[in-house]
Protein backbone atom coordinates (compact mmCIF):
# COMPACT_ATOMS: atom_id res chain seq x y z
CA UNK A 1 0.00 0.00 0.00
CA UNK A 2 1.60 3.20 -1.12
CA UNK A 3 1.09 5.88 1.49
CA UNK A 4 -0.25 8.91 -0.29
CA UNK A 5 -3.54 9.84 1.40
CA UNK A 6 -4.00 13.17 3.17
CA UNK A 7 -6.61 14.72 5.43
CA UNK A 8 -7.92 16.54 2.35
CA UNK A 9 -8.33 13.18 0.57
CA UNK A 10 -10.13 11.79 3.64
CA UNK A 11 -12.51 14.77 3.66
CA UNK A 12 -13.18 14.62 -0.09
CA UNK A 13 -13.76 10.86 -0.06
CA UNK A 14 -16.08 11.06 2.95
CA UNK A 15 -18.19 13.78 1.37
CA UNK A 16 -18.86 11.88 -1.87
CA UNK A 17 -20.79 9.22 0.07
CA UNK A 18 -24.57 9.47 -0.31
CA UNK A 19 -26.05 11.82 2.29
CA UNK A 20 -22.69 12.57 3.94
CA UNK A 21 -22.13 15.99 5.41
CA UNK A 22 -19.29 17.66 7.31
CA UNK A 23 -19.87 19.18 10.72
CA UNK A 24 -17.73 19.76 13.78
CA UNK A 25 -17.53 17.83 17.04
CA UNK A 26 -15.39 19.11 19.90
CA UNK A 27 -13.50 21.38 17.51
CA UNK A 28 -12.67 18.68 14.95
CA UNK A 29 -14.20 17.95 11.56
CA UNK A 30 -16.62 15.05 11.58
CA UNK A 31 -18.59 13.34 8.84
CA UNK A 32 -22.18 12.31 9.35
CA UNK A 33 -24.99 10.53 7.61
CA UNK A 34 -28.52 10.88 8.93
CA UNK A 35 -27.13 13.26 11.57
CA UNK A 36 -24.85 10.58 13.07
CA UNK A 37 -21.04 10.45 12.92
CA UNK A 38 -19.30 7.76 10.88
CA UNK A 39 -15.79 9.30 10.67
CA UNK A 40 -13.77 12.21 12.05
CA UNK A 41 -10.52 14.08 11.63
CA UNK A 42 -10.14 14.49 15.41
CA UNK A 43 -6.52 13.27 15.24
CA UNK A 44 -5.60 14.99 11.98
CA UNK A 45 -2.53 16.64 13.56
CA UNK A 46 -1.14 13.17 14.35
CA UNK A 47 -1.78 12.04 10.77
CA UNK A 48 -4.90 9.98 11.46
CA UNK A 49 -8.44 9.85 10.22
CA UNK A 50 -10.89 8.08 12.54
CA UNK A 51 -13.52 5.53 11.56
CA UNK A 52 -16.55 4.39 13.52
CA UNK A 53 -16.47 0.63 12.92
CA UNK A 54 -17.81 -2.36 14.82
CA UNK A 55 -15.29 -4.33 16.88
CA UNK A 56 -15.60 -7.21 14.39
CA UNK A 57 -14.92 -5.06 11.34
CA UNK A 58 -12.11 -3.28 13.17
CA UNK A 59 -10.45 -6.64 13.90
CA UNK A 60 -10.62 -7.59 10.22
CA UNK A 61 -9.14 -4.27 9.08
CA UNK A 62 -6.31 -4.41 11.66
CA UNK A 63 -5.51 -8.05 10.79
CA UNK A 64 -5.44 -7.24 7.07
CA UNK A 65 -3.41 -4.02 7.27
CA UNK A 66 -1.86 -3.42 10.73
CA UNK A 67 0.39 -0.67 9.36
CA UNK A 68 -2.70 1.26 8.27
CA UNK A 69 -5.44 0.53 10.84
CA UNK A 70 -4.97 0.93 14.61
CA UNK A 71 -7.64 0.72 17.32
CA UNK A 72 -8.05 4.03 19.15
CA UNK A 73 -6.72 3.67 22.71
CA UNK A 74 -9.02 2.73 25.57
CA UNK A 75 -12.76 2.18 25.59
CA UNK A 76 -13.38 3.93 22.28
CA UNK A 77 -11.11 1.46 20.54
CA UNK A 78 -12.80 -1.51 22.22
CA UNK A 79 -16.10 -0.22 20.77
CA UNK A 80 -14.63 -0.27 17.24
CA UNK A 81 -13.31 3.27 16.85
CA UNK A 82 -10.29 2.97 14.60
CA UNK A 83 -7.44 5.22 13.43
CA UNK A 84 -6.42 5.05 9.78
CA UNK A 85 -2.81 6.16 9.28
CA UNK A 86 -3.23 8.43 6.30
CA UNK A 87 0.45 8.43 5.31
CA UNK A 88 0.39 4.62 5.16
CA UNK A 89 -2.85 4.40 3.15
CA UNK A 90 -3.57 4.95 -0.50
CA UNK A 91 -6.72 6.65 -1.72
CA UNK A 92 -8.45 3.36 -2.57
CA UNK A 93 -7.91 2.06 0.98
CA UNK A 94 -9.22 5.28 2.52
CA UNK A 95 -12.25 5.26 0.21
CA UNK A 96 -13.07 1.63 1.04
CA UNK A 97 -12.68 2.16 4.78
CA UNK A 98 -14.86 5.26 4.73
CA UNK A 99 -17.48 3.45 2.66
CA UNK A 100 -17.50 0.64 5.26
CA UNK A 101 -17.90 3.07 8.19
CA UNK A 102 -20.61 4.96 6.28
CA UNK A 103 -22.53 1.72 5.51
CA UNK A 104 -22.34 0.57 9.14
CA UNK A 105 -23.78 3.95 10.22
CA UNK A 106 -26.54 3.86 7.57
CA UNK A 107 -27.52 0.36 8.71
CA UNK A 108 -27.46 1.39 12.38
CA UNK A 109 -29.59 4.46 11.61
CA UNK A 110 -32.15 2.28 9.81
CA UNK A 111 -32.27 -0.16 12.75
CA UNK A 112 -32.76 2.67 15.23
CA UNK A 113 -35.54 4.13 13.10
CA UNK A 114 -37.34 0.77 12.96
CA UNK A 115 -36.98 0.44 16.73
CA UNK A 116 -38.72 3.79 17.31
CA UNK A 117 -41.87 2.85 15.44
CA UNK A 118 -44.93 2.51 17.59
CA UNK A 119 -46.17 -1.00 18.11
CA UNK A 120 -49.51 -1.81 16.53
CA UNK A 121 -52.44 -1.87 18.91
Amino acid sequence: MGGVATADDFRRLALVLDGAEERSHMGAADFRVGGRIFATLAHEAEGYGNLMLSPEVQAMFVAEAPAVFVPIAGGWGRMGMTHIRLAAADEETVAGALRTAWKLRVDKNAKAKRGRRRPRT
